[in-house]
C-alpha cells in the first residue's frame, strides 16, 4: 500500500521509518527538508516528567499576570487575542479537577512507554549514542518556590516517576556552575537529552531512505478523495497517489485538516532559543527553573537556552526579544555563562488546549490518519507515536487504548 506522510519533523520521520520497515511503500513530504521545523530547534529533552496538562489551575491563575508582564513566560500578541479566544475557552474547560485527572492519566500512559519505545528505535537504527546518560535538574531558590511547584511533584509521585530532592549544595555537586542562589533542586534522572535533535531526524531520514522510502519536497495544497483518500496535491501541480495519508505536520496540521473538512483546535505555541557555541562553561545535565520559565540543555555542540510561550499564530514575524529574555534569566542560574558565538531561532509547537496529542484515524475520511499536537513533547513522544500509529495504520493492536487520543474528542 502507498502511504503519504505529510510532515518531515521527528514525528513524521520516525513514523515513516516504522511503516517502511513494516512493508508499506512510504512517501514523506514536507515544504522543507527533513527536520527544519520545530525538530530543528527544540530543547532536545526526553521530558518524561512533563506530561501534566498546562491547563491546571496553578498555571492558568498566573496567566493574567504573565500576560501583563512584557517579559513574562506567556505572551499573547494583542492583535491575535480574538483569534485565540475559542482555543483559550477550551483550555479553561480542561482545568476542571475531574478532567485534569483524566488528562494526567492519558499523558502518563504515553510517558511510561517512552524509554522502551525510544530505546528500541535507537538500537534498531544504531543511533544509541544520540541519547545522553544524564538527567535534568529542576531548580528552586528556596522552600517557598519549591512548594509552588508541589502539584507537579505530587503528580509524579502518584504515577511513580523517579525523582530525587536535592539541597542547593548537592545540585552544585552535579553542576558546579550553578548559582549559589539555588537553594533546592529536583533531579529527574529519566529526563535525558539528545546530543542533537536535528541530527537525529536526519539520521532517521537516511535509515528510512535506505529501506526504500522516498522523500519529496513540496507544499500540500489539497487532497483528492472519493469514498476514501486517493492522492495528495502539491502546489507545483504534482499528485502523490495515496491509499493512506498521515497528517503529521505539527502546528500546520490544522490547515490540512480544514482542507479535509475536519477542523481541529490546534494552536501554535511559538518557542524561541539561543544556541551558544562558546558558552564558557560545560554542563552535563539539562536544567529547568519553573518559576522563571526557561530551560538550558547541552546539545548541538554547545548550550541551548529556551523557554516561554508566545501566542501569535503561524504567520507573524518572530520577536527575538523573547530569546533575549530567556538568555538573561539563564544567566541568573549560571552566572559564568557567556553569550558568545550565538544564533537565535523561533519555531512552532503544535498545541491542543488539553495538552494531549491526536493519534487517530480520521472520523470523516477513510484512509486519513492524524499524528499531531504533541506540544512541548514532540521529541519525547516521537518513538512512541511511531509505534502506536504504526500499529493503528497496519491493523495491529496497539499496546495502549487509543480512544483518548482520537481526533473527534473535542
Amino acid at each position: 500500500m502507498a502511504t503519504v506522510i505529510i510532515g518531515a519533523g521527528i514525528i513524521g520521520t520516525a513514523l515513516a521509518y516504522d511503516l517502511q520497515r513494516r512493508g508499506r511503500t512510504v512517501v514523506l513530504v514536507d515544504r522543507h527538508a527533513p527536520g527544519r521545523g520545530a525538530s530543528y530547534g527544540n530543547m532536545a529533552s526526553i521530558a518524561v516528567t512533563e506530561f501534566m496538562p498546562a491547563s491546571r489551575p496553578s498555571i492558568w491563575k498566573q496567566i493574567p499576570g504573565w500576560m501583563l508582564d512584557p517579559e513574562g513566560p506567556v505572551r499573547v500578541r494583542p492583535a491575535y487575542m480574538p483569534k485565540l479566544a475559542p482555543w483559550f475557552m477550551r483550555f479553561i474547560a480542561a482545568s476542571r479537577p475531574a478532567k485534569l485527572r483524566v488528562l494526567e492519566e492519558q499523558g502518563a500512559v504515553l510517558c511510561k512507554r517512552v524509554h522502551e519505545d525510544l530505546g528500541a528505535l535507537l538500537r534498531e537504527t544504531g543511533l544509541e549514542a544520540e541519547l545522553s546518560a544524564e538527567g535534568c535538574l529542576s531548580l528552586y531558590t528556596d522552600e517557598a518556590e519549591f512548594r509552588a511547584d508541589r502539584d507537579h511533584i505530587e503528580i509524579l509521585e502518584r504515577f511513580g516517576f523517579e525523582h530525587r530532592v536535592l539541597t542547593g549544595a548537592q545540585a552544585r555537586e552535579l553542576e558546579p556552575d550553578l548559582s549559589e542562589n539555588i537553594g533546592m533542586a529536583v533531579l529527574f534522572p529519566d529526563n535525558r537529552s539528545l546530543r542533537d535533535p536535528y541530527r537525529l531526524v536526519l539520521k532517521l531520514a537516511e535509515k528510512f531512505v535506505a529501506l526504500g522510502g522516498r522523500i519529496e519536497q513540496g507544499e500540500v495544497v489539497g487532497f483528492e478523495r472519493s469514498e476514501a483518500i486517493r492522492s495528495v496535491i502539491l502546489k507545483d501541480g504534482r499528485r502523490l497517489p495515496a491509499d493512506e495519508v498521515v497528517i503529521a505536520a505539527g502546528a500546520f496540521s490544522g490547515r490540512l485538516s480544514r482542507m479535509l473538512g475536519e477542523p481541529i483546535p490546534l494552536e501554535t505555541e511559538r518557542g524561541y532559543h539561543t544556541q551558544i557555541m562558546s558558552p564558557g562553561i560545560a554542563m552535563r545535565h539539562s536544567i529547568i527553573w519553573p518559576a522563571r520559565a526557561f530551560m538550558v540543555t547541552p546539545t548541538a555542540g554547545g548550550i541551548r537556552v529556551g523557554g516561554t510561550v508566545e501566542m501569535a499564530g503561524l504567520d507573524s514575524a518572530p520577536d527575538y526579544r523573547r530569546a533575549k529574555i530567556t538568555l538573561k534569566r539563564a544567566q541568573t542560574a549560571l552566572p559564568k555563562l557567556k553569550a558568545e558565538n550565538t544564533t537565535e531561532w523561533m519555531g512552532h509547537r503544535p498545541a491542543f488546549p488539553d495538552t494531549i496529542p491526536v493519534m487517530s484515524a480520521s472520523a470523516k475520511t477513510p484512509g486519513v490518519f492524524y499524528a499531531t499536537g504533541h506540544g512541548h513533547l514532540g521529541v519525547t513522544y516521537a518513538a512512541t507515536t511511531a509505534r502506536l500509529m504504526g500499529d493503528l495504520i497496519t491493523g495491529a493492536t496497539p499496546p495502549v487504548d487509543m480512544t483518548p487520543y482520537r481526533v473527534d474528542r473535542f
